[in-house]
């Protein structure tokens, strides 16, 4: 971890939170308190553009059971506008893991985007008005494990019954990787979607596990990627083909091989604890909230 945060600390050398570079456009503070890396400029700066300073704040930045898609019939809008803003946003949620699943959605339709879908964007607009400080905060707390949480929400694409998975992973308890994406083929069950983002998540754990050991360490034990649904657990473990896996031959003898290997493991956790699930599809407002917090993001700027 040493070799880690003599990086960080040459990188981003600051006495307090009020002191503030700027890495690649984004806010990085430093303090006792751990690294706080945040775009509340930019967010300001595009709330003023879009003429949103003054908008009506939502405390999620998607709607639940959204029936977002492709229609024969929907109202077309700016095209030019919407790939600008949505591109904006790709940028943002660099260090904005809140809106990942949003702007998976909506950067979906930028061919062909509707007012519906522009409504989306002004959504997820209103939802950073309330929230332009919040960001990702890393802190010490005096381990280097590797892990992560993997969800998939099963044929949950309107327009192509494609499922979206998603993934977050931790390294020494701080959120450092995230992605939402929907599937690039459909899948015939539950199971078989979950395993596709388990496979997902296993190759960004490997990424970070050799990127770690280059830095001078890495996991010194298996890399737990978290997953609810135990039939995909299962299919992970068992080494007999058959019907159910017959369509995702090949991830479940790559899984397998890094779980012989030692390399990872699932332990399987309930829905009511998987982070993941903001990440494949809009969640109700409690438990939105509840999940960014495990996430470790926080709001320096917000009056105590």
């Amino acid at each position: 971890m040493q070799n880690l945060q003599k990086y960080l600390a040459s990188e981003f050398e600051m006495k307090s939170l009020g002191d503030l570079k700027y890495f690649l456009g984004i806010e990085v503070a430093r303090s006792k308190h751990g690294i706080f890396l945040s775009q509340r400029k930019y967010i300001l700066d595009l709330l003023a553009e879009t003429g949103m300073l003054d908008c009506k704040p939502i405390d999620t930045p998607s709607e639940q059971n959204h029936k977002l898609g492709l229609y024969p019939d929907q109202v077309p809008t700016d095209k030019e506008r919407y790939q600008r803003l949505v591109g904006k946003l790709i940028y943002l949620s660099h260090t904005r893991p809140d809106i990942a699943y949003a702007v998976s959605v909506v950067s979906q339709f930028m061919h062909s985007p509707s007012e519906d879908h522009m409504g989306a964007v002004m959504r997820i607009l209103r939802y950073l008005k309330v929230t332009p400080g919040k960001g990702l905060m890393f802190c010490r707390y005096g381990h280097t494990d590797v892990e992560g949480y993997t969800d998939a929400d099963w044929a949950g694409s309107i327009t192509d019954r494609r499922s979206t998975s998603g993934y977050f992973t931790f390294v020494g308890g701080n959120l450092v990787t995230w992605r939402s994406k929907k599937q690039k083929v459909v899948s015939r069950s539950s199971a078989e979607a979950e395993y596709r983002g388990m496979a997902q998540g296993v190759c960004e754990l490997l990424w970070l596990r050799r990127l770690l050991r280059d830095l001078g360490f890495g996991p010194q034990k298996p890399m737990d990627m978290y997953c609810d649904n135990k039939a995909a657990i299962a299919i992970a473990h068992n080494p007999v083909q058959h019907d159910r896996t017959k369509h995702v031959e090949v991830d479940r003898h790559f899984v397998k091989e890094k779980l012989d290997a030692e390399i990872i493991s699932f332990p399987f956790i309930s829905s009511e604890y998987q982070l993941a699930d903001v990440l494949t599809k809009a969640v109700s407002t409690t438990v939105f909230l509840n999940s960014l917090d495990k996430l470790g993001m926080r709001d320096i700027f917000a009056p105590t």
